[in-house]
């Protein structure tokens, strides 16, 4: 009686251990997203995850290579519209069987690379599978949206292979052929030698792609779409890759995570002091307050106001203000001069120097 109690109990946790393994990881949770989570919010979740899980940033943690592994896996799964159906429906164990229909060696190894494994027994020489050519697009966006962020789209006419009539040669490649001239003599040459392969063309289709444009993303940063090049008759294709431009700003210029203004004032504000708002990038306005006298050429620098940082958009850079000082036009009388003299009690003084060299 006490042994089948012990079996039953061996079976239970065995048929629990199954469970738990068939069931799989829990991809919504690693992304800390709800399952009615839309493709956007699966971007930035795994987007601010990955920068704060990065094994190099957590050197300290065993165990933080597996967690970036598994951040990866779930985002690779949710952003896909298939894989998330699939996954939805019969968990990591349902993608897990979903990838054994056709060739298992080309359909894994192919994401590595490519390791000459296919019909036809082993003993194959190792090939590297053609790709088609990477396709660099400049992708202009405004400094305003570098500071918050936002998803754009694109329309991407990509061309794609489709079955035709007829057959093609594929996979040409050189081997050496051996013929025997006569007794004991051989000639060895090389022969290009071919398959058959069905007839494609090439048609081209429209797709939308989606590029999110993440805070702090610095002027010539790429954002790419893995085999969205171009397409190669006989291997994988290229990749996309779009390239930030920043468009010139009216107010701001960007220097690394700082920004840089210059702001115009008048003499009356430079003498006596002013209060003024500037509109920042994303909306807020940054007061300024001035209660002395202003220079041409003097500098307010305002800490944690400039871009954010793109590894750590808790950090931000500097907000540089250089004032310019707009004089009147016109001319005084002598009573207005002997009066600012007397207000400003300077003599007339002149100094020559080389300003060039800071002297």
């Amino acid at each position: 009686m006490a042994a089948n109690v012990n079996w039953c109990l061996l079976a239970i946790q065995i048929l629990l251990f199954t469970l738990h393994a068939l069931a799989g990881r829990d991809f919504y949770k690693i992304l800390g997203v709800q399952r009615s989570a839309n493709t956007n919010q699966i971007k930035k979740a795994y987007r601010n995850l990955a920068k704060e899980m990065h094994p190099d940033k957590n050197r300290d943690d065993p165990e933080a290579e597996k967690m970036f592994q598994d951040l990866g896996a779930a985002y690779e799964v949710l952003s896909d519209a298939d894989k998330r159906k699939i996954y939805d429906r019969n968990g990591e164990e349902g993608l897990k069987q979903g990838d054994m229909g056709g060739d298992p060696f080309s359909s894994f190894f192919g994401d590595f690379g490519g390791f000459g494994f296919g019909g036809g027994g082993g003993g194959q020489q190792t090939q590297d599978i053609p790709r088609g050519g990477d396709v660099i697009m400049p992708l202009t966006v405004t400094l305003e949206e570098l500071y918050n962020g936002n998803f754009i789209e694109v329309v991407r006419y990509k061309p794609v292979a489709k079955p035709a009539p007829g057959t093609r040669k594929c996979n040409c490649r050189q081997e050496m052929q051996t013929t025997q001239l006569g007794p004991g003599r051989f000639q060895m040459m090389q022969k290009e030698v071919c398959d058959d392969c069905p007839n494609v063309r090439m048609v081209p289709e429209e797709k939308l792609l989606e590029i999110e444009i993440e805070s702090g993303m610095r002027d010539g940063q790429e954002y790419p779409f893995v085999a969205e090049g171009e397409p190669h008759i006989d291997g994988e294709p290229g990749d996309l890759r779009f390239r930030i431009k920043q468009m010139k700003h009216r107010r701001f210029e960007r220097r690394g995570d700082d920004l840089y203004t210059n702001v115009t004032i008048t003499l009356v504000d430079a003498l006596n002091g002013f209060t003024m708002d500037i509109l920042h990038l994303d909306g807020r306005k940054v007061q300024i307050v001035r209660d002395k006298i202003t220079w041409p050429g003097a500098r307010i620098r305002k800490p944690h106001e400039g871009m954010p940082n793109y590894e750590n958009n808790k950090v931000k850079g500097t907000l540089v203000i250089t004032f310019d000082v707009e004089f009147p036009k016109g001319i005084l009388t002598e009573e207005n001069k002997e009066a600012i003299k007397k207000i400003l009690n300077q003599d007339s003084k002149q100094k020559i120097y080389n300003g060039l060299q800071g002297f």
